[in-house]
């Protein structure tokens, strides 16, 4: 990525992130942009995000982001169009680097729990 791109994907990263953590229901699940990946044109932002919770929660906050892409890209738009002639076109992707990690850690867990002490060495 090109130094334009990593600063408008750093950007778009903290306005979205503002912008889902007070637009969601607070009774819904903990969503996280992880990450924002921008094409070389600025023309499509793809947006990666960490949803905590049970896998209804997750199923369903992924259809409400895709369902409310074009309000939460206008939210966007009213936000940081002083520095964008265009706003890029939003598309979110469910980021499972959370979940792998802990089911890693109990699986450590697992083995540590397992094996015997060597204290006698």
């Amino acid at each position: 990525m090109s130094i334009r791109t990593e600063k408008v994907a750093s950007l778009l990263q903290q306005e979205l992130g503002a912008i889902l953590q007070k637009e969601l229901p607070r009774s819904g699940p903990f969503i996280t942009v992880v990450e924002v990946k921008v094409t070389a044109d600025l023309g499509i932002a793809r947006i990666y995000v960490s949803i905590i919770g049970t896998q209804k929660e997750q199923t369903e906050a992924m259809l409400y982001l895709r369902d409310e892409t074009k309000s939460i890209r206008k939210i966007l738009a009213d936000r940081i169009r002083h520095h964008f002639r265009r706003i890029p076109e939003l598309e979110f992707h469910e980021d499972h680097l959370y979940e792998r990690a802990t089911r890693i850690e109990q699986l450590l867990s697992g083995v540590r729990k397992s094996t015997p002490e060597n204290d006698e060495q």
